[in-house]
């Protein structure tokens, strides 16, 4: 088996990149994941309303590739206003635990001044370990 790009059903195409590479041994590489749907339209224009969206697109490609929330070891998330993040932490709590369950991988956290979309105020990549038949 060689690298396998993992593409969840019914998502809008990735334009230059892959929204996951599962590798022979299992190891699921998500690419960074933004507060847009599937069609790739900004639905919710606050921290939290993104921030969900993209744990869900994080789920569904983890799902894609045969996976779940607990197969997760890694989230690097990238924040656009520190204070937000910051003022919202119950919230935060809350919506990643209704995604996720109490599952907690090795997590960092950067702020940034921007990302490349520009409504983007939140990006996840992750990695997950999935198991092999």
């Amino acid at each position: 088996m060689t690298n396998r790009i993992i593409h969840p059903e019914g998502w809008a195409p990735a334009r230059g990149y892959a929204n996951g590479v599962l590798t022979e041994d299992g190891t699921l590489y998500v690419g960074g994941q933004i507060g847009w749907t599937a069609g790739q339209v900004f639905e919710a224009h606050d921290f939290i309303g993104q921030m969900e969206q993209a744990l869900k697109n994080i789920l569904a490609v983890v799902e894609a590739a045969g996976g779940g929330p607990e197969h997760l070891t890694r989230l690097t998330w990238y924040v656009t206003d520190k204070q937000e993040y910051l003022a919202h932490q119950a919230e935060i709590g809350r919506s990643y635990r209704s995604v996720f369950g109490r599952n907690f991988p090795a997590m960092t956290m950067v702020v940034v001044s921007a990302l490349v979309e520009d409504e983007a105020q939140i990006e996840i990549e992750a990695t997950a370990k999935i198991p092999q038949a």
